[in-house]
């Protein structure tokens, strides 16, 4: 029996939430928070949920575009939440919100959203099988539905899949 038999997590079982404070180190000339910065500390709460969804060492093998809707600034705290949104077999996709709030204005505003890919090793650093993933709400439930369409889009990108093979993808446009 395998590991992804074994054991269905639900994505609140890898939820993190994790807050950060944007110093003057983390912006531009502009005093707005780097790009670069902030992709880091994505990848850092991403890897955290996946970690905990899988209970392995895992590794990052794909982030999907990211664009920024508003400017995030020094002073600005972020919350990033992430969650496992889909199991595949070795891979996990996971979702990540991004906000920023002005504490002492009060304003706050979702920054973006992204998807991560990544995917558990075992000790000598080769793939492993995860557990699987049951979606428990309507929204858990859109993404978990989407993530095979997103998986077989960065499949193509990444000339790992041919577009005929692409079965979720083609059926968008039949």
């Amino acid at each position: 029996m395998t590991n992804n038999q074994l054991t269905i997590k639900n994505p609140t079982h890898s939820r993190t939430i994790m807050n950060e404070m944007v110093l003057p180190n983390d912006t531009n000339t502009l005093h707005n928070l780097m790009g670069g910065k902030l992709l880091h500390w994505m990848d850092i709460a991403a890897a955290i949920a996946a970690q905990k969804h899988s209970g392995k060492t895992v590794v990052t093998a794909s982030v999907d575009s990211v664009s920024f809707a508003k400017s995030i600034k020094l002073g600005d705290v972020v919350t990033l939440q992430a969650e496992v949104s889909r199991a595949f077999n070795t891979s996990m996709e996971v979702y990540i919100k991004v906000w920023a709030e002005n504490i002492p204005t009060g304003e706050s505003f979702l920054s973006h959203e992204a998807y991560y890919t990544f995917v558990a090793l075992d000790r000598n650093g080769g793939p492993v099988q995860v557990p699987a993933l049951n979606p428990e709400t309507e929204e858990e439930t859109k993404r978990y539905d989407g993530a095979l369409r997103r998986r077989q889009l960065r499949l193509i990108l990444a000339g790992k899949m041919k577009p005929d093979d692409a079965t979720e993808l083609k059926a968008l446009f039949m």
